[in-house]
């Protein structure tokens, strides 16, 4: 039996996991705190069912995927992945966004490469439980994190070179 109190400790804990979650997948942060809103009341809802469930992490980080996905399919709008970098972000100012440029590089990866690194490098899961998030095979977890580490090096090191060569 899940009472509130163990929801609350099992659960809602999550709240800021899953919305950093949401937010790689949808355009407005606005979009992503009312999906995390009603994953948390679907959750609240399926209480009883949660007892059987081995990672709620994982299952909540699922429905979030799942729920964006939806949103993103009904709605039309475009992902975050789908956008190019936006033309009012000046390469120049790069260096001194290092993170946030990484995590440009990121939402720019083909979706599975982008799911795995963000799970992996950002949120710091283990391979594991990144199968079991995202479906896929540990092995398959591997080979599309290496890929995506080697994207985003190569496209961080061509931003670098530039800043190197219009600064020097």
């Amino acid at each position: 039996m899940m009472n509130q109190e163990i929801f609350k400790n099992t659960v809602f804990v999550l709240q800021d996991k899953l919305y950093r979650f949401a937010n790689r997948f949808l355009e407005q942060q606005e979009d992503a705190y009312d999906l995390v809103q009603e994953v948390m009341l679907k959750l609240w809802e399926q209480r009883e069912e949660l007892t059987r469930v081995q990672n709620i992490e994982a299952f909540s980080m699922q429905m979030v995927r799942n729920l964006a996905y939806n949103k993103i399919d009904k709605l039309g709008r475009q992902a975050k992945y789908l956008t190019q970098l936006p033309p009012d972000i000046q390469p120049e100012k790069y260096p001194f966004l290092t993170r946030e440029l990484v995590l440009q590089l990121i939402d720019h990866l083909p979706e599975k490469q982008r799911l795995v690194m963000y799970l992996r490098d950002i949120e710091e899961y283990e391979i594991a439980d990144i199968a079991e998030m995202s479906g896929l095979e540990e092995n398959a977890v591997r080979v599309n994190l290496s890929r995506a580490r080697t994207t985003v090096r190569t496209n961080l090191t061509k931003v670098f070179e530039y800043e190197k060569r219009r600064i020097g």
